[in-house]
C-alpha cells in the first residue's frame, strides 16, 4: 500500500463535505428488501414514504435509531426497471462498519440464513472485509475496523443483532472509474477530500474528519471514506435494479450547501437547484466520471413528521401529496413492516 504524503490541507478541508449522508439504490421488491435489511442486517427501518419524483412507488429508508446522516441506506422501488449491472461510472460497493471482533458472528449468521458471502479478506492493512449481495444483487461489504469502537451511538439497540456486533452505519463507498484523475480532482478541489493512499488500483480519499456537533454522525476514520477503483478495461455500468442510484455527501447547513453548489458550478459541472426532500435539502450533480452525487443537509431529519419511537411504522407523505393519499394507497403494494427478531 502506498500512503499519501502528509501535507496540511486544513483550509480546503474545512470547506468541504463531512462524509457520507446516504446511499440510494434500486429495488424491485419492497417486501423482500425490508426483510433483508431490517431482519437480516439489523438496520432500523426509519421511514416508509414515496419517491417524490414518482409518488406511485415507494422510497424506503434504513439507518440507526434516528436515521442519522452517515447511516442512511435508501431504496427507490422500481418494479418494472431492468436489472442493472456493475461497471465503470458507477458505485460498485457500499460498505458498513462492524467491530473488529465481529467477523465470526457475521459469517456464522450468513451461513445460518443461507446468504452467500466471500471473505473475510484484508484490505489497507487494518481492514477485514466480507462481501455479500442483497436479493436484487446489490454488492455490499461489512468492514471490521477499530473505528467501530467510537461509533456506538450508531447502533440500533432494539434490532435483532446483539449490540456488540451490530452495524455502526457506513464505513465507505467504492466507485469504479475508467480513469481516476478527473474524479480525484473533483473530490479534492470541490468537495474537500484528501488523498490517503493507494492499494493496487484502489485510490482512497477521506473527507473532513470531524466530531463537530454540527455534523451529525461525523467521526474521524469512518463514514467519510471513498475509494476509487481505476478499471480502464471494464465495461460501463448500467443503472437499474440491484445498483446504486447515487451517493449523497453530508453538509451541516443550508449556507454551506450553497457555497458547495457555487464551487461545483464554477468547476464547470452542472448542478440542480436546491430541492426540498422533506428530511433534508438536496443538490445533485454528476462527477467527471459520470457517478451521480448529491449534497444533502443534515437537518431537518426523520423526526420532523414522526416521533422517534414511531419511525418507520406509517406511510408518511410530504404535505403536497396528502390530498391524494387514498389514491396512492390503492396503487402502492402492501408491505409488512419489520418484526423484531429475538436477539441471539
Amino acid at each position: 500500500m502506498r500512503k499519501a504524503k502528509t501535507k496540511s490541507n486544513s483550509n480546503k478541508m474545512s470547506k468541504g463535505v463531512f462524509g457520507i449522508h446516504h446511499v440510494t439504490a434500486i429495488t424491485s421488491d419492497p417486501q423482500r428488501n425490508i426483510d433483508f435489511y431490517a431482519n437480516n442486517l439489523g438496520l432500523r427501518f426509519v421511514k416508509l414514504t414515496v419517491n417524490q419524483d414518482d409518488p406511485t412507488s415507494y422510497h424506503l429508508y434504513y439507518g440507526d435509531e434516528l436515521g442519522r446522516p452517515g447511516t442512511i441506506l435508501t431504496f427507490f422501488h422500481w418494479p418494472d426497471a431492468p436489472r442493472g449491472h456493475r461497471g465503470t461510472s458507477e458505485v460498485v460497493a457500499t460498505s458498513f462498519l462492524i467491530p473488529e471482533n465481529s467477523i465470526n458472528y457475521w459469517t456464522d449468521r450468513f451461513k445460518s440464513k443461507q446468504i452467500e458471502f466471500r471473505g473475510p479478506y484484508k484490505r489497507f492493512d487494518d481492514e477485514q472485509v466480507i462481501t455479500l449481495y442483497d436479493p436484487d444483487g446489490l454488492e455490499l461489504e461489512l468492514v471490521a475496523h477499530k473505528s467501530a469502537q467510537d461509533r456506538s451511538v450508531n447502533v440500533w439497540k432494539e434490532g435483532p443483532i446483539p449490540i456488540e456486533h451490530a452495524i455502526r452505519g457506513f464505513y465507505s463507498v467504492t466507485l469504479s472509474e475508467e480513469g481516476y484523475e478527473r474524479t480525484a480532482s473533483d473530490l479534492t478541489d470541490e468537495l474537500g477530500f484528501k488523498f490517503m493512499g493507494q492499494d493496487g488500483s484502489r485510490f482512497r480519499y477521506q473527507a473532513t474528519p470531524t466530531t463537530s456537533k454540527d455534523d451529525v454522525g461525523g467521526y474521524q476514520g469512518s463514514n467519510n471514506i471513498i475509494d476509487v477503483l481505476c478499471l480502464p478495461y471494464t465495461q460501463y455500468g448500467f443503472t437499474g435494479v440491484g445498483t446504486v442510484h447515487h451517493i449523497a455527501w453530508r453538509t451541516p447547513t443550508d449556507e454551506q450547501q450553497k457555497l458547495l453548489r457555487n464551487r461545483i458550478i464554477k468547476a464547470g459541472l452542472n448542478a440542480t437547484p436546491v430541492i426540498d426532500r422533506t428530511y433534508f435539502h438536496s443538490v445533485y450533480f454528476r462527477e467527471p466520471g459520470g457517478v451521480l452525487f448529491e449534497i444533502a443537509t443534515n437537518p431537518p431529519g426523520f423526526t420532523i413528521d414522526e416521533k422517534a419511537e414511531e419511525l418507520g411504522t406509517h406511510l408518511m407523505l410530504p404535505k403536497w401529496l396528502e390530498p391524494v393519499r387514498k389514491d396512492l394507497e390503492k396503487v402502492l403494494p402492501k408491505v409488512n413492516l419489520p418484526m423484531n427478531e429475538k436477539k441471539e
